[in-house]
């Protein structure tokens, strides 16, 4: 037997040993664990060691399994609550940290969570309108309610097309030629008008009018309702929900308008008040520069920038050439490249009130169905080197409280595939970096579709008091 071949089985044998110790973590304290930030969930042997040597991509070096095997002993051994857990991140601060005594250095690292017993309340949510980001939304809450069983979707409200509507939701929450077939079982309910979703019920409600709908009726209350239509982005057109019984709370996954206020999870989701009873999640793009735009200003300053967004065509654009009502998006999509405007730089403002009047933006629209790229053109109040922006974006992708936003690669080889189904808001590409004087120029991938609908689940939990701890605590950017 080659070494090779030894050494593999010998990852294998490890693996195999952390499976069952994460699947007690999860039924038995509602912890789910990671390795910088990959979730290790209904994962196999190969999934670990994969994740595992993902870390060289972060730390320099692959992560050895038997690091991350000896702190999943202790956590099963602790009193923990739900939590969010990467273990990468505690074997690389532990070994920073020179320490011998793995325990303490655990009981410390996870304070906040020992002895607080697993989320016992629920929230329910409503998806008003089942397209693109609808449906990925579906999928997220169902594996989210599996996770951590703090929101649970509830329903899906759409206007009925045809008599096998119910058929044709569902088909399309089972296959997507984008992201794959649905993590497990899809089945419909007829007399009920129900999809059922690895045991989760989502009953579908016809309507057209957000306001007559009384969620009461099918035990649905304080809900949480996700407008992912795109048709009402102002406080009047969104109040409509609210009038509707069993509404709480509004949630726009879109730029909204006029006095309401554009989230960006990671920035500015604690301006949220429990006054707030409409919020909007911006756009896929302001998501994906406006953590990234706040890193760098605040080390950095930024005078002036200019943000070009390499976008993948959308259901907005026409798949041949027909009429359109904005200019250029009549021409069809699977062929050109169509420049467009965007407002995802004026809207970077509405979360970082700093860069009022900083940035102009213009957008081109692709012939790819998904993952984008934003190029950010700018202009510092000193110089900078590039090498040292790199290690920095770097090291807050993996020690910041940012890390969920923001992530970080170097590959010679990567391409827009690569990304998606990504849960970041956006990765940096460190290999386009360019640097000279003050002036930077950065290029962010990001998932328009995956990528934004987890930050629009992230608000959607913290409108719901349902946000996991995620351990350990990572520093603010600017003390890296």
């Amino acid at each position: 037997m080659s070494h090779h071949h030894k050494d593999w089985n010998e990852r294998i044998a490890v693996a195999e040993e952390m499976v069952p110790l994460i699947g007690k973590l999860h039924r038995n304290n509602n912890v789910v664990v990671s390795v910088f930030g990959r979730l290790l969930v209904n994962v196999s042997d190969i999934d670990i060691i994969k994740s595992h040597r993902y870390a060289r991509h972060i730390t320099s070096k692959e992560l050895p399994l038997e690091d991350t095997l000896s702190i999943l002993r202790e956590l099963v051994d602790m009193d923990l609550g739900t939590a969010s857990i990467d273990l990468g991140q505690l074997a690389y601060n532990f070994e920073q940290s020179g320490r011998t005594d793995l325990r303490t250095f655990l009981e410390e690292e996870l304070a906040s969570v020992i002895g607080t017993g697993p989320t016992t309340e629920h929230t329910d949510v409503v998806l008003y309108g089942f397209g693109r980001i609808g449906r990925l939304l579906a999928r997220i809450l169902v594996s989210r309610e599996a996770l951590y069983d703090g929101v649970r979707l509830r329903a899906v409200v759409v206007r009925k097309s045809t008599d096998d509507d119910l058929i044709k939701r569902a088909s399309l929450l089972r296959r997507d030629s984008v992201h794959g077939a649905f993590d497990g079982t899809i089945t419909t309910d007829h007399e009920n008008n129900i999809i059922w979703a690895n045991g989760t019920p989502i009953q579908v409600i016809y309507s057209n009018d957000p306001a007559s709908v009384d969620y009461t009726e099918y035990g649905i209350d304080n809900a949480v309702v996700v407008d992912n239509t795109g048709r009402w982005r102002d406080r009047e057109g969104l109040s409509q929900h609210l009038r509707a019984k069993g509404v709480s709370k509004v949630v726009l996954t879109a730029p909204g308008k006029g006095d309401l206020k554009n989230v960006v999870y990671g920035i500015n989701h604690s301006d949220i008040t429990a006054d707030d009873r409409i919020v909007t999640a911006a756009s896929c793009t302001t998501n994906a520069i406006t953590p990234v735009l706040k890193v760098i200003n605040d080390r950095y300053g930024v005078e002036f920038g200019h943000v070009e967004t390499v976008h993948s065509f959308t259901n907005d654009q026409n798949l041949i050439d027909n009429f359109h009502k904005g200019p250029r998006r009549g021409r069809a999509a699977g062929l050109n490249m169509v420049l467009t405007e965007t407002g995802a730089a004026r809207a970077v403002s509405k979360a970082l009130p700093e860069f009022e009047g900083k940035l102009t933006g213009n957008a081109i629209r692709v012939p790819t169905p998904d993952v984008s790229m934003a190029v950010l053109n700018l202009t510092l109040e000193r110089e900078v080197d590039r090498d040292e922006v790199n290690e920095y974006l770097r090291r807050v992708s993996l020690h910041s409280n940012l890390r969920q936003q923001i992530d970080w690669i170097a590959s010679p080889e990567v391409v827009s595939t690569d990304f998606v189904g990504t849960t970041h808001a956006g990765i940096v590409d460190g290999l386009a970096t360019i640097a000279a004087g003050r002036h930077l120029v950065l290029y962010v991938w990001y998932d328009n579709e995956y990528g934004y609908s987890n930050q629009v689940i992230r608000i959607v939990e913290e409108i719901a008091g349902a946000r996991p701890q995620v351990l350990p605590v990572r520093a603010n950017p600017v003390e890296l």
